[in-house]
């Protein structure tokens, strides 16, 4: 009966049959993370759309739908053999197997009819081998193309990565010196030593000389002892090619081989290989593999990433589960993601555990935010946002407190219904992002500022699916005015000492620098000193390491400076030396401080500084507030600002080395940005400008020309009609701009539409007060506002309580690995993507962002959110 009424419904035509090339969610619902396993009505994917939701959500404003139901159950079963992995995925073939587990699936074809708002079964019908001819051909195919396609997971996600990937034949192994040294190799593996250290683990063998040496060590001190690599650079690196001892076998081209020549430095093929072996009296006939490969071991540590250094490796952490306490999976080089977003999202600041999350054990499925139609959902910031927030804070994901220590067996990977995957987040985040599309590693601080700004944009767009939650009438207040703080500087001319105060830009994120200089030298004496430990580990412990105080850190920002080349309008626009003072305008809900750990090292690339943060558990801030003019200042008059096109007359307007530029252009950046950077700092010091770069480089206008002096970018581009096209494009993408605003951006930004764009979204603090300072040129009568107002920011006494941590271990913010520690009920949490524990010894003098609440905000959070 129920197939009868499927195959007559009006909707049986409609379905479609997905190819390779459509994206096709059949893994986890578009609104909420449950997926196929977490209950046993499963997820419903649309037989036309291919969007899967959850039944209550499936319909959107349609009144009928055609589906496939997928469930699927986790069974015990005994383990048949061993597997061996190609590929980084979970469940594909080539994959890491869930070898434990039989997976039974079951599918049935679901007719969703809404009554009276609510989304009922009209009809539904068992689909398996069996059946599928009772349904109309069309919708039998669908329902296969959908269950057998890879699905959207999977095709964001084993993009490469295979085992084997072609090595290239090494360039030296032709000709490849041969020391006839009477050198053998004993064919007893027990027999073989680092003949530096005698470590018996990790060991590769010289196919020149016949020296046997340990791998790699790592950065941490873990791996090799480094023998067989110091001994190619001490020998004048002369003797490159290695072969991994263990992974010898009958099959030679299996062995794993390694050229440490710089112009190849990697793993290599050696066609002579059993010729250079033989001589050493190798007999590879009967040979075992005994060792992991280097690939495969790098395939196992994506798979169990082990908690280490700044993830409190060796203490016996107690795992915690709940509401806030919800891990989050790595998606592969993700772990930058997950960290930023359990400090934001996960409870520890409530306002947006508020706007994005819901109440404990709440119902994640009526979220305002979530009133989209299921096509919109996967790729709706907002949406996506607020399923992230909801599965934290509700902690209707979590899994089961297990007993013990944590391990990487208890972990949540093992069940699929307790994994929160943020891909659809990721994917809505960063897709129109050059670096936070890709799968590589990012900068925390970096994409925690682009993600604030993603939000904010999305916010003001969002209509009626986001309200004050005090009075309805009012403005939304925006993700960013929870951090956002103004600075005043204070600049003191030097030919006649008259001040200047200048109020500039809010910002969110108070980027300070480690003052070295400062430093005091402490001799770490931790509880590194086990002798189990490798030897390494146990002197890294010992080194003398500076620890600089966070107290010095702000110090550092606020001290005054010296800017050449500013231009005084009461001199007549002449250049003089200014000194720079800054202070806080207000004090936000959040401070929010990045610690600069990273310096251009002689190579110009990115090294990290070897420093601890001795960073106290409150802070006080009081002393930098500003107090603006002060009497007895000789205050440079308003009226001499805005001459020459409204130029800021405190704009450096500085000599820029041409030598400079190309050092910084050799980076990879753009002239602009580099010319842009190299004006800030002074014209010539290419060192300060690349550290101004780390902290600009996201910026709206960081590739744009600098304006002429005097010129305000030309008045001539300023008499330039618009394309009224152009305006009404803007206007309809957009969504949060009126078509005054429009032509007034695009007027000052010569017509370009992206550009206008971007100043459109730089200035939505003030949009109004930005375009009343336009140059006159720039604007109509009905483009001027009616009040030019800024939007008050947060303030309140500025003492602050550390909250939470970001630490990054690794040699630079692009690589390495990221982990959160966040304040829950006064007790520290550790949050290593999906493993959450009480926290022992909190990283705090290794953070590379620290969050702080000012004290007078704890307990009252903002009700407007």
């Amino acid at each position: 009966m129920a197939t009868e009424i499927i195959s007559s419904s009006p909707l049986s035509p409609a379905c479609r049959i997905a190819s390779v090339h459509d994206s096709v969610l059949n893994s986890e619902c578009a609104f909420t993370f449950h997926n196929p396993y977490t209950s046993p009505a499963g997820i419903v994917v649309n037989l036309s759309s291919f969007i899967a939701t959850i039944e209550s959500l499936a319909l959107g404003n349609e009144s009928q739908g055609l589906f496939v139901r997928i469930v699927k159950n986790r069974v015990p079963k005994k383990t048949t053999g061993e597997t061996h992995v190609t590929k980084l995925g979970i469940g594909v073939e080539g994959g890491f197997q869930d070898d434990k587990f039989e997976i039974i699936s079951k599918y049935s074809v679901v007719l969703l009819e809404k009554t009276d708002g609510a989304v009922a079964v009209a009809a539904e019908s068992i689909f398996e081998k069996g059946t599928r001819n009772d349904f109309p051909m069309n919708v039998s195919s669908s329902v296969e193309s959908i269950i057998h396609h890879a699905g959207v997971a999977v095709q964001q996600d084993l993009k490469a990565f295979e085992l084997d990937e072609e090595k290239p034949v090494s360039n030296y192994s032709e000709g490849l010196e041969f020391v006839d040294n009477g050198v053998k190799v004993s064919p007893n593996p027990a027999a073989w030593k680092c003949q530096k250290t005698g470590d018996t683990n990790n060991l590769w063998l010289n196919l020149s000389t016949g020296f046997i040496g340990g791998g790699r060590k790592n950065w941490d001190g873990s791996g090799g002892s480094n023998g067989a690599l110091d001994y190619f650079l001490e020998t004048g690196e002369k003797y490159p090619l290695v072969v991994k001892l263990g992974t010898i076998t009958e099959d030679i081209e299996t062995a794993d081989c390694y050229s440490y020549a710089k112009d190849e430095d990697g793993p290599v093929k050696i066609p002579c290989l059993e010729e250079l072996l033989r001589k050493r009296g190798v007999n590879i006939s009967g040979m075992r593999k005994t060792v992991k490969s280097t690939a495969e071991l790098e395939v196992e540590l994506n798979a169990t990433y082990a908690f280490d250094a700044i993830t409190e490796s060796g203490a016996k952490l107690v795992p915690v589960s709940g509401p806030g306490l919800q891990g989050l999976q790595n998606l592969g080089n993700s772990c930058y993601i997950n960290s930023v977003v359990q400090m934001l999202l996960s409870g520890t600041i409530p306002e947006l555990a508020s706007r994005y999350g819901t109440e404990v054990n709440g119902d994640i499925t009526q979220h305002p935010l979530l009133k989209v139609s299921p096509t919109e959902a996967p790729t709706d910031l907002l949406v996506q946002t607020a399923k992230l927030g909801c599965a934290l804070t509700s902690g209707v994901f979590a899994m089961p407190e297990p007993p013990g220590e944590v391990t990487d067996e208890m972990s949540p990977s093992n069940d699929p219904k307790y994994r929160i995957p943020p891909r659809m987040f990721k994917h809505a985040v960063g897709k129109d992002h050059v670096d936070f599309c890709t799968g590589q590693q990012q900068d925390a601080a970096q994409f925690l500022q682009y993600l604030i700004e993603k939000i904010d944009r999305a916010e003001v767009g969002a209509g009626v699916r986001l309200t004050n939650k005090v009075d309805a009438t009012r403005d939304i207040p925006k993700t960013s005015g929870l951090f956002a703080y103004e600075t005043t500087s204070r600049l003191v001319c030097s030919q006649d000492e008259k001040v200047k105060y200048k109020n500039n830009q809010p910002d969110t994120v108070l980027s300070l620098r480690v003052p070295i200089e400062k430093g005091e030298i402490v001799v770490k004496t931790g509880s590194s000193t086990d002798a189990a430990e490798p030897e390494e580990k146990r002197q890294k412990a010992e080194e003398e390491v500076p620890t600089v105080s966070f107290q010095a850190c702000i110090d550092t920002w606020a001290e005054p400076h010296t800017i050449d080349g500013v231009r005084w309008s009461h001199l007549n626009n002449n250049a003089a030396t200014a000194t720079e003072e800054i202070k806080f305008a207000n004090f936000p809900r959040y401070m929010m401080a990045q610690i600069q750990r990273y310096e251009l090292g002689p190579d110009w690339t990115p090294r990290k500084l070897e420093v601890n943060i001795d960073v106290a558990d409150e802070i006080d801030f009081s002393s930098l507030r500003s107090t603006g003019p002060q009497h007895g200042e000789d205050i440079v008059p308003d009226e001499a600002e805005g001459v020459n096109g409204g130029e800021d007359p405190a704009q450096p307007q500085v000599t820029i080395d041409e030598g400079a530029v190309a050092q910084l252009m050799d980076m990879g950046f753009g002239m602009n940005g580099c010319i842009r950077a190299l004006n800030e700092v002074g014209g010539s010091n290419a060192e300060l400008a690349m550290n101004w770069i780390f902290e600009h480089n996201n910026d709206p206008d960081f590739n744009d020309p600098l304006p002429e002096p005097g010129s305000a970018r030309t008045n001539q581009s300023k008499n330039l009609d618009v394309d009224e096209v152009v305006v009404s494009s803007l206007v309809t993408n957009l969504v949060s701009f009126t078509a005054d605003q429009v032509r007034a951006a695009l007027k000052e930004c010569n017509g370009v539409a992206d550009r206008a764009a971007d100043w459109l979204f730089s200035h939505m603090d003030d949009l109004d007060g930005a375009i009343a300072r336009l140059s006159p040129n720039s604007l109509s009568a009905a483009t001027l506002p009616l009040s030019a107002t800024k939007s008050p920011l947060e303030d309140g006494e500025g003492k602050y309580k550390l909250v939470g941590l970001v630490s990054h271990i690794g040699k630079n913010t692009g690589s390495g690995h990221y982990v959160a520690h966040l304040k829950k009920d006064d007790k520290w949490v550790i949050f290593n993507d999906e493993k959450v524990a009480l926290s022992e010894t909190p990283p705090t003098q290794h953070a590379y962002l620290y969050l702080f609440q000012r004290i007078d905000s704890i307990g009252s959070p903002n009700p407007n959110y």
